[in-house]
């Protein structure tokens, strides 16, 4: 079954698709990707289960879409903050500290939604490019300069960094808190030639 692309919903079916994914998201925070059962998320968002697969075609494209929403929000903020650092190490290292302040809070959320945005399943694939053009904007605020290629390659290398970080973390090699040390260490090698 097709789900309904967000842009087709009416005010009621988006207001319904935001219950369920908020309810997906306080059962990730409770218990993590595990403790995200479809079943669970109807009840939760008092909703019927079949209405759920209306919008997302699987849990994994629940938690991404999930995803997608907070890293809107995160970039909401951003954008919306005013950066204090007088350089753009001091900038970076400012949205970094934020972004992964937030993964620290609620660690088994931020855990779910990766797990899930990391999940071969095509219809994850349009939440991992939301993702990544919104990480791509919120990095993009920190760096000023005339050097465009340069600032794309910095911020190519730090969502690799980032993305390889957080992959270490869920699978348990590393802690969540190694997350942001990696990113810092990246961006400081990466802008001391800026």
């Amino acid at each position: 079954m097709a789900t309904i692309p967000v842009h087709e919903l009416t005010r009621s079916q988006a207001a319904r698709r935001e219950r369920v994914v908020r309810a997906a998201m306080e059962l990730a925070s409770e218990g993590g990707y595990d403790a995200v059962q479809m079943r669970d998320v109807a009840a939760r968002a008092h909703v019927a289960l079949g209405t759920i697969y209306r919008y997302f075609s699987s849990k994994d494209h629940l938690l991404a879409a999930g995803l997608v929403e907070w890293v809107g929000d995160l970039n909401k903020r951003i954008q919306d903050r005013q950066l204090h650092g007088s350089s753009n190490l001091d900038r970076l290292l400012e949205i970094l500290r934020a972004s992964t302040g937030s993964l620290e809070r609620d660690p088994a959320m931020g855990a779910a939604m990766v797990t899930a945005i990391t999940s071969p399943d095509p219809s994850v694939s349009e939440c991992q490019q939301a993702v990544s053009d919104a990480m791509v904007e919120i990095l993009s605020v920190a760096i000023v300069t005339d050097e465009i290629e340069r600032k794309d390659g910095i911020i190519s290398v730090l969502l690799h960094v980032w993305f390889s970080s957080l992959l270490g973390w869920v699978n348990g090699w590393r802690n969540v808190s190694t997350v942001g040390q990696e990113l810092e260490t990246a961006a400081r090698l990466l802008c001391e030639a800026l």
